[in-house]
């Protein structure tokens, strides 16, 4: 890839819309295929998708991933995969999500370069001040209120953690951890540039219509 094509590629992915991000839960699609409520979603008004598998072979990930890549690509919607930089860069991903716990930044980065974005999950203002410092491209800021979904997290920062993280960094800031139609209005208030959720739209009964009412809340707190 020449100097060019390396300037386009991280000049689209720094345009990525965090706005309503969606992270995939397989325990909780009801029995509905990841992809059917990726499809849904995003028709419905999500953003960006993280796909977030814990319990598949390496084989069976990168295959859902394709399948769901490609699906994103049509809808020109992001596809960013948790901890796994091997599948992200086997599918040709738009990113990569890292925990605290996962592959060092530093070390991520040496691996993709610039040829998909980075985020990191940011429990603290110092998560968050070194995360910048390291080069990440955003930060997932977790989590702000208790989650069911994932139990291996720090105390949940709430509002004013939130607020906290955004007066020290100037990343793109996506708030997750217990997210819902009556909260995700306060978190874009504080200041973040978008809201992840996870059973708010995969659990739900609908989820176009669940991502249509949130990005609506959404777009209402944005409003001067």
């Amino acid at each position: 890839m020449d100097a060019g094509c390396r300037i386009t590629q991280t000049m689209r992915l720094r345009d990525i819309d965090y706005t309503l991000y969606l992270v995939t839960d397989r325990g909780l699609s009801r029995g509905r295929s990841t992809a059917e409520i990726v499809e849904a979603a995003v028709h419905g008004g999500a953003t960006c998708v993280q796909l977030r598998e814990k319990d598949c072979t390496t084989r069976e990930f990168v295959e859902q991933a394709r399948a769901i890549r490609d699906r994103l690509q049509a809808l020109n919607t992001p596809l960013i995969i948790n901890d796994r930089i091997d599948v992200a860069l086997a599918v040709k991903a738009d990113g990569v999500h890292l925990g605290q716990s996962d592959m060092p930044l530093e070390l991520a980065r040496a691996i993709v370069a610039d040829t998909m974005l980075i985020g990191i999950s940011a429990e603290s203002i110092r998560d968050a001040v070194e995360a910048e410092k390291g080069g990440a491209d955003y930060l997932g800021v977790s989590p702000i209120y208790a989650t069911p979904t994932k139990t291996d997290t720090a105390p949940p920062l709430g509002l004013e953690g939130l607020r906290q993280i955004r007066a020290a960094v100037n990343l793109p800031l996506v708030g997750i951890g217990g997210l819902n139609h009556d909260n995700v209005g306060d978190v874009i208030r504080i200041g973040a540039e978008g809201v992840a959720v996870v059973t708010a739209i995969v659990a739900a009964d609908d989820p176009e219509q669940a991502a249509r009412s949130l990005r609506s809340v959404i777009e209402k707190a944005r409003q001067p």
